[in-house]
């Protein structure tokens, strides 16, 4: 086998890789009667903001304070956390996302299906609410901010009820997901992931439980605690069988595994392979599940060495040319540079270690001033593209990023998305948010449901759809991630210092302990603005 391409990983972990069903019908439960709808979500209120807030302010004004405009974003983006559009109420799964009218902006067809990648943005959220968050809060519960821990906690204990379901259903995983469709009182894995399961989705749901665990353990309340100990022994149930689903032997982890899902994981006549002709082994958002192998999947000292060992041709030093304006930049290359590959500073304390802060923030002078040099009007992640007549997704593009600096150099550059502030949201709101405002200030880029997944950098299209990939990515970050809730826990398991230790040696390995080109650069803020060519925003949503 050869090293996993992230091209191959995009169709495993990115939000829409599958086309929408055919129906609008929800699934239903297979037994049981359903049970009594929850309460629609609050109406609008005094003080609310208007839907189409974003062209309110300016750019100056949220560099300075982006206070207002933040709880301005987390009341609107919480409006998708609702049945049939984001989740299933009744068992608190996820739904990857919706497709709404391109005209008045409400949901009509619904993907039912989803992944464990999304169930990592729904629980780092929940994570910040059972700590009392307040910006959790301004999501979940904004007219009532004290029930969001409740909220949480609640969708937690259902969740935990269908993750324990499916693995007494489908042993075969041994407690990992694949994608699946989410019915009301089970979920099953899609079609076409019936006997195989993925790692790298896998790797950020395992982290965002291990910072839900650590949320729920450091309050005071008794039932959360409880909660805690039993969600503790589903991942203690994940490290035991990590090694046997996705660990070949010799430092080298499947991308995907196939299996007989309706087996014992163990049993003899379960044969339990790699399914690619690939390893996972990239330095991005792929590296969460090595970690997990690494501390808890039982390896031996040196299969756990051989992990790194293999890993370490896929990092790699390169220098975005800037010309004479910023010249040349070091970062850390990318598959694309889509923003998307660096999910791994939200759930891991990267950020802990001096030399990946200053690659990490060396790498948002990239981004931002990519787009400025180049006059585009946002920045680029993978993502669904726009929508066309009849309300349909034209499809997915993954190859989206920087080209001069990725491994991949051909690339379709013609749409931009919100989400892809993410990264530069992380360690700076306002230049962050100032990225997400200029994109979001393009026609029909606000709707109901908070922003839109995507845009033509033309202006003459965007994507009539919402998704946890392109909207949740944000609002975690505006939360802060969950790294320093994961990195309190890994102190208390006493693994904490190591990942320090090893993460540190491999990025020095590659880029020593000296200045960085570029350095101390300044973000870059966006120059020109979408381009509006006739577009009209939603009737629901408008200026």
């Amino acid at each position: 086998m050869k090293s996993v391409t992230l091209a191959f990983l995009a169709v495993v972990s990115l939000s829409c890789t599958k086309a929408a069903p055919a129906s609008n019908t929800s699934p239903v439960p297979s037994s049981g009667s359903r049970p009594p709808p929850p309460p629609p979500p609050p109406g609008p209120e005094k003080h609310d903001p208007p839907c189409r807030f974003s062209p309110t302010y300016t750019i100056d004004e949220i560099v300075k304070d982006p206070t207002a405009f933040e709880q301005d974003v987390l009341f609107w983006e919480g409006h998708f956390h609702q049945l049939n559009v984001s989740l299933n109420t009744y068992n608190g799964m996820t739904y990857d996302g919706t497709l709404i009218d391109p005209v008045n902006g409400t949901r009509t067809a619904k993907h039912p299906f989803s992944a464990a990648s999304k169930e990592a943005l729904q629980i780092m959220l929940y994570a910040h609410a059972i700590r009392g968050d307040a910006g959790a809060a301004r999501f979940l519960s904004p007219h009532a901010s004290q029930d969001a821990p409740k909220i949480a906690i609640d969708y937690m204990t259902k969740k935990l009820a269908i993750y324990q379901k499916f693995n007494a259903t489908y042993p075969g995983f041994g407690g990992f997901l694949p994608w699946f469709t989410n019915y009301d009182d089970h979920i099953e894995p899609t079609w076409d992931w019936v006997n195989r399961v993925p790692a790298l989705d896998n790797g950020e749901m395992i982290w965002a439980i291990y910072a839900a665990i650590e949320a729920m353990e450091s309050t005071n309340n008794k039932p959360y605690i409880q909660l805690a100990s039993k969600w503790q022994a589903y991942l203690d149930y994940l490290k035991t069988n990590a090694a046997k689903v996705f660990y070949a032997g010799n430092g080298n982890v499947c991308t995907v595994t196939s299996l007989n899902q309706s087996l014992p994981l163990h049993d003899p006549a379960n044969n339990v392979t790699c399914q690619t002709p690939s390893y996972l082994d990239d330095p991005y958002e792929g590296e969460l599940f090595t970690w997990f192998l690494y501390f808890f999947g039982g390896l031996s000292a040196k299969d756990k060495q051989q992990l790194w060992i293999n890993k370490r041709p896929q990092l790699v030093k390169v220098d975005y040319d800037g010309g004479k304006q910023f010249g040349n930049i070091t970062v850390v290359k990318g598959f694309w540079y889509s923003a998307h590959e660096e999910w791994k500073f939200l759930e891991m304390p990267y950020l802990d270690i001096p030399l990946l802060q200053r690659l990490y923030r060396n790498g948002q002078v990239v981004r931002t001033c990519n787009s400025v040099v180049n006059k585009i009007p946002g920045m680029y992640a993978s993502v669904n593209n726009s929508t066309d007549v009849n309300g349909q997704i034209i499809g997915y593009i993954s190859n989206a990023g920087i080209p001069s600096i990725a491994n991949q150099t051909v690339q379709e550059l013609d749409v931009i998305t919100p989400y892809s502030s993410f990264t530069t949201v992380l360690i700076d709101k306002g230049v962050g948010l100032a990225w997400w405002k200029n994109m979001v200030d393009g026609k029909k880029m606000q709707n109901i449901y908070g922003s839109s997944e995507s845009e033509r950098v033309d202006g003459t299209a965007t994507s009539s759809f919402v998704s946890w990939d392109s909207k949740i990515t944000t609002v975690n970050a505006l939360l802060g991630g969950v790294y320093s809730i994961v990195g309190d826990k890994m102190k208390k398991d006493g693994i904490y210092n190591e990942f320090i230790d090893i993460a540190t040696r491999e990025y020095e390995l590659v880029f020593g302990t000296g200045k960085l080109d570029g350095e101390g650069l300044p973000l870059c803020l966006p120059s020109v603005k979408e381009p509006h060519t006739g577009l009209q925003d939603y009737t629901t949503c408008h200026m």
